[in-house]
């Protein structure tokens, strides 16, 4: 962690004098005020942000973590990481221990983003001791970041965009390839939607869209709507019950669809939609155990697409063993959380340096998507 100058500065600055000697008062009240000065120049940016991530564990999060360490400390910005290990309880305490610690800033991905209980009660911790607070990545609703006007954004992305631009890719992709997809040939394309989270707005769009706009792309084209594989399941998708959007979660429903559903039977799941690439690679991995998805595209490939783009993902688009995925632009969203915290910390215009295309009012940045296929 980087420690600011000012006062190394001002002791440097007191025995320089010390050392001359014989200074006149005129030539000290000078000296005292360059030193003074020069202590506020570079204090500007003074102070410590605190950034408190859901969990260390989840794969993008981490890639914003390294990205966001290394803007921080390119900028010369003190910062203290916390794990809330997926826990609201838990980071609503670190919270309090980094206000107490004197924080400066706020930067926050909240746990439970399924109600604003938890973001205002943060807010209300914050606004107590006028500390500024940045949410970033998972959604925060507007009435909550404006309830604290003008020392609290939200830096993420237009979660809708990210379900509507999959289910988009996806329609192209079947439409191109639908007979060699349609294994059992029986004109319909069946799917597995692996989503992340219950009640979490990214969570929610992504699996809406991601099934909506596919199946358009596919009715315009004069196929048929995608087919959810297990007709029982009324929702249409399954659940990280954990709410960690894991690999293990959707591996190990993998491998229980493929003890069941297979091209023997003639049921075989032969598309796999995932609201993350974590849940994309657990899937992956649960379909070549089962003898699909080699790494070179040999034998039959199971068609599956995420949300991040990942470096785990992007090596396995690369492979042949998964076919397409939304780039969520970790080290954007880093550069944007860090330009904002040294503008809280200096006292600047919130949203100095911050691309005014990307602004929603006074309250959000968003972060553009982009899709990764391996061909870009």
């Amino acid at each position: 962690m980087k420690k600011f100058l000012s006062i190394t500065l001002a002791a440097a600055l007191a025995l320089s004098m010390a050392a001359c000697g014989g200074s006149s008062s005129e030539e000290t009240a000078t000296a005292d005020t360059d030193t003074e000065a020069a202590a506020e120049e570079s204090s500007a940016v003074d102070g410590t942000v605190a950034v408190l991530y859901y969990t260390y564990s989840d794969t993008y999060i981490s890639s914003v973590r390294t990205a966001l360490d290394a803007a921080f400390d390119a900028a010369g910005i003190a910062y203290q990481d916390y794990d809330s290990n997926a826990s609201q309880t838990t980071q609503t305490e670190q919270v309090s221990t980094a206000i107490a610690q004197g924080a400066s800033v706020l930067v926050v991905n909240l746990v439970d983003s399924g109600s604003d209980d938890a973001a205002q009660n943060i807010i209300d911790l914050a606004s107590a001791q006028n500390i500024p607070v940045i949410f970033f990545n998972r959604s925060v609703s507007e009435e909550v970041v404006t309830s604290y006007d003008g020392n609290s954004v939200f830096v993420g992305t237009d979660y809708e965009l990210a379900g509507h631009m999959q289910g988009q890719l996806i329609g192209e992709y079947l439409v191109e390839n639908y007979d060699t997809i349609d294994l059992n040939g029986d004109g319909t394309i069946s799917y597995v939607m692996f989503k992340g989270q219950e009640g979490n707005a990214e969570a929610i769009a992504r699996t809406q869209y991601g099934v909506e706009d596919a199946d358009a792309v596919l009715t315009e084209a004069g196929y048929p709507e995608l087919s959810f594989y297990d007709e029982s399941n009324s929702n249409k998708y399954l659940v990280d019950q954990g709410g960690l959007w894991s690999s293990a979660a959707a591996n190990d429903y993998m491998q229980t669809i493929l003890s069941q559903y297979s091209e023997a039977n003639g049921n075989m799941v032969e598309l796999v939609i995932a609201n993350n690439d974590e849940m994309a690679i657990g899937a992956i991995t649960a379909l070549q155990n089962a003898g699909y998805n080699a790494e070179g595209g040999e034998g039959t490939v199971i068609p599956v697409f995420g949300v991040d783009a990942t470096d785990a993902a992007k090596a396995a688009i690369q492979a042949g063993t998964m076919t397409g995925t939304i780039k969520q632009d970790a080290d954007g969203m880093a550069e944007a959380i860090a330009v904002i915290s040294e503008n809280y910390m200096a006292g600047s215009e919130t949203f100095d340096g911050i691309d005014e295309a990307n602004l929603v009012g006074t309250w959000r940045v968003n972060i553009p998507y982009g899709t990764y296929t391996g061909e870009e």
